[in-house]
């Protein structure tokens, strides 16, 4: 953004109750020499923050970019779903890591993502969200038997280059959709969970620190999720363990079971009719009481 965005005349501040990102002063607050984050860059409007920053970083874009935009247009969720958010009304974010841990490890970046969710909503926002396997922040509830209620979908690819192999992790955080706005029943806000603010500037601040830190932790580990303590975690926030699931697997299989645990390499243990499985993937449904 250039210094124009900053102008009360400028079309973004039309809606007040939506400010645009401020991408001078993000830079200026998460990237420092040492740190995880390279660059920060706010775009006005972008296709899929993943496909772009995916494409960047086949390109040999660097570890740490940002790619943050104000309005995704054709969002990407997992099984090729897509979605689109109204302008500044969501946190819509990728970032590129490059990380030196083994690549089996890998799969633990985006439950890392989720984790930093919970701890940015829960300091900034004032909402604990819950975290459903692999992918899903879910809005808190009091009663385990009512339907879901979604904040953010995550979604992780690999992306590699000449220099060397890459994790692109994307979020799309709801953050002040009235409930008008919201494409289907089961979706929710941070708004209407009762954030007081529904400021996305210190939301994403907190995110990014809250991920950089866990982050750092993990790679100091060597991707050790039990040593760094981001397996204890994740377990304490993830509302899948201890439900009755279905998961469809690839290939058209679908387990149905318990879900006891996730392991130390961040499957989703479901004990089912052939005994337990470890899964690495899937699409989970929480599945309620009759």
């Amino acid at each position: 953004m250039t210094g124009d965005s900053l102008n009360p005349a400028n079309p973004a501040y039309r809606d007040l109750d939506r400010p645009p990102l401020r991408a001078d002063a993000l830079r200026r607050a998460l990237v420092r020499p040492g740190e995880v984050w390279t660059g920060v860059e706010v775009v006005p409007e972008l296709g899929s923050t993943n496909t772009e920053l995916a494409a960047r970083a086949r390109d040999g874009a660097p570890a740490g970019s940002v790619l943050v935009t104000e309005h995704q247009t054709a969002g990407r969720g997992r099984r090729g779903r897509t979605f689109t958010v109204p302008p500044r009304a969501a946190l819509t974010f990728s970032v590129l890591l490059r990380p030196e841990s083994p690549a089996s490890r890998f799969g633990w970046l985006p439950l890392m993502m989720g984790v930093a969710a919970v701890r940015a909503a829960s300091s900034v926002a004032q909402v604990e969200p819950a975290l459903k396997w692999p992918n899903d922040v879910l809005a808190p509830e009091e009663d385990r038997d009512a339907p879901p209620r979604k904040l953010a979908g995550i979604l992780s690819e690999a992306a590699f280059s000449e220099a060397g192999p890459g994790v692109v992790i994307g979020m799309g955080l709801n953050v002040s959709q009235r409930r008008e706005e919201l494409p289907v029943e089961s979706a929710t806000s941070l708004v209407l969970e009762g954030d007081p603010h529904g400021d996305r500037d210190p939301l994403l601040r907190a995110v990014l620190r809250a991920f950089a830190g866990l982050y750092r932790a993990w790679e100091e580990a060597g991707g050790d999720a039990e040593a760094s303590g981001l397996a204890e975690e994740y377990r304490r926030h993830c509302d899948t363990i201890g439900r009755r699931v279905r998961v469809n697997l690839p290939g058209d299989r679908l387990l149905e079971g318990e879900a006891v645990g996730v392991d130390a390499e961040g499957r989703l243990q479901v004990a089912g009719p052939r005994g337990t499985e470890s899964l690495s993937a899937g699409d989970v449904v929480h599945v309620r009481r009759s």
